[in-house]
């Protein structure tokens, strides 16, 4: 039963905070030092301040919750009757302009397994801890997860869309046009509680922030505060017209040597190849990687010299056996799964990258953007890192009912398989957990 609840959050108080977009930061975790200092600059206000603070070792945390109660009292207003948040995100890929809609409210806090609330990717310790380290600082929820329900026939829409009223925000940031307004109309909250309250919660992105939740939801329990069981979470139709998701590339380098004609050798018991010119564009790419039928990705070195490069395509085997294949281990939801079988088959039988050394990335780097992996595969400005490139695995897209396939399974995909575009910024809306003054 996933129960969601209205709030009354805190955000920017945009008369004295200024514009929205001068405010917003992307997810700490895709946030370099360059990237920091640039968001810092835009404004004394930006989330940037207090969701990646700045110091040295546990110092950085009390820092932050410093600079996060100054906006509080300062640059912020808090929303006294409780709602939701309707949040439209106006974005274009490929030329394709898409609108993906949600909501932001409260969910109630179940661990993975043990309630509705259902994960794909597997964390790690160290981001875990230092959110909670934020956490327990701020006393707040800063950071959105984006989770996703089904319903097809997005009946939750008009349940709420009539009581939106006019925006509460207004911004274009990072090339996405965001708009967001509250609702706090007690009908349309009900009808919107019971209508979700049987149906699954797919996390799409922030699976570090929501465990991170859970564990500080234990915290609060045991010091007795009323707002332990509940969590701040964006959520999405899996149903929606405007739900994008993108590839995800691999790039091995750092190992001895990589026989490309070995790789297509030992990998042809269980894929089909053919050679294609190496795609100029992530379009072109994603037509030589088309497929309606098995798992197919692309394998490629980096050019050198003349000549156009070349795209080596693998095509599952519609004979594949997965028990023949030695993956009786691997859940049902995986077996055929494409970045399953790339990690499975390719990276660490064909090249030796072992199961530790993946999750390490120790031989890995990981490109959401296509255009660049293409630019890296045609050995066009190739920085020092990118120079050590010896292979470069070419991915699909993976479908959203994959990706429910594996949540509903109780397993999950190798680490970065999904891209959901575009990432939720932070500066939008702020859970308060401070019990409020009687």
């Amino acid at each position: 039963m996933a129960e969601i609840r209205p709030f009354g959050g805190l955000r920017y108080d945009l008369a004295r905070a200024g514009d929205a977009a001068s405010l917003m930061a992307p997810p700490y975790d895709v946030i370099d030092d360059e990237g920091r200092a640039e968001l810092a600059a835009r404004s004394p206000h930006n989330a940037i301040h207090f969701v990646l603070p700045e110091g040295e070792g546990d110092a950085k945390y009390p820092a932050g919750a410093a600079r996060f109660r100054e906006q509080v009292a300062s640059a912020m207003v808090r929303d006294q009757a409780p709602g939701i948040y309707l949040y439209h995100q106006r974005f274009s890929v490929e030329g394709q302009t898409y609108v993906r809609k949600g909501l932001i409210c409260l969910i109630e806090l179940t661990r993975f397994g043990q309630g509705p609330v259902l994960a794909h990717e597997r964390t790690l310790a160290g981001p875990k801890a230092d959110r909670l380290n934020l956490m327990r600082a701020c006393q707040a929820h800063l950071e959105l997860v984006f989770g996703m329900f089904s319903d097809p026939d997005r009946a939750w829409e008009g349940m709420v869309d009539p009581h939106r009223g006019q925006p509460v925000l207004h911004a274009s940031f990072d090339e996405v046009e965001h708009t967001l307004w509250r609702v706090h109309d007690p009908s349309a909250l009900a009808a919107l509680q019971d209508h979700l309250r049987p149906r699954s919660i797919y996390i799409a992105d922030g699976h570090h922030r929501y465990e991170t939740m859970c564990a500080f939801r234990d915290e609060l329990r045991a010091a007795g505060n009323p707002n332990a069981d509940f969590g701040m979470i964006y959520l999405s139709n899996l149903d929606d017209p405007g739900l994008v998701v993108l590839p995800t590339h691999r790039l091995v380098h750092g190992l001895p040597a990589v026989d490309l004609d070995g790789v297509l050798r030992a990998s042809a018991r269980w894929f089909s190849h053919r050679e294609v010119a190496l795609p100029g564009d992530a379009g072109a790419l994603r037509q030589a990687l088309a497929t309606d039928g098995p798992a197919t990705f692309g394998l490629t070195q980096p050019r050198s010299g003349s000549g156009s490069g070349t795209l080596h395509v693998l095509r599952l085997r519609d004979d594949f056996d997965p028990i023949g294949a030695g993956l009786s281990e691997l859940p049902p939801a995986l077996q055929r799964l494409d970045v399953a079988l790339l990690h499975e088959l390719v990276l660490e039988r064909a090249l030796g990258i072992t199961k530790a050394a993946q999750e390490a990335k120790t031989n890995l780097y990981y490109y959401k953007s296509t255009t660049r992996t293409l630019e890296v595969a045609a050995g066009r400005g190739a920085t020092a890192a990118e120079q050590g490139v010896q292979l470069l695995c070419l991915m699909n897209a993976p479908p959203v009912s994959d990706v429910r396939a594996v949540c509903d399974s109780g397993h999950v995909m190798p680490q970065k398989s999904t891209f959901f575009h575009p990432k939720i910024p932070n500066g939008l809306v702020f859970h308060d957990l401070r019990p409020l003054p009687r």
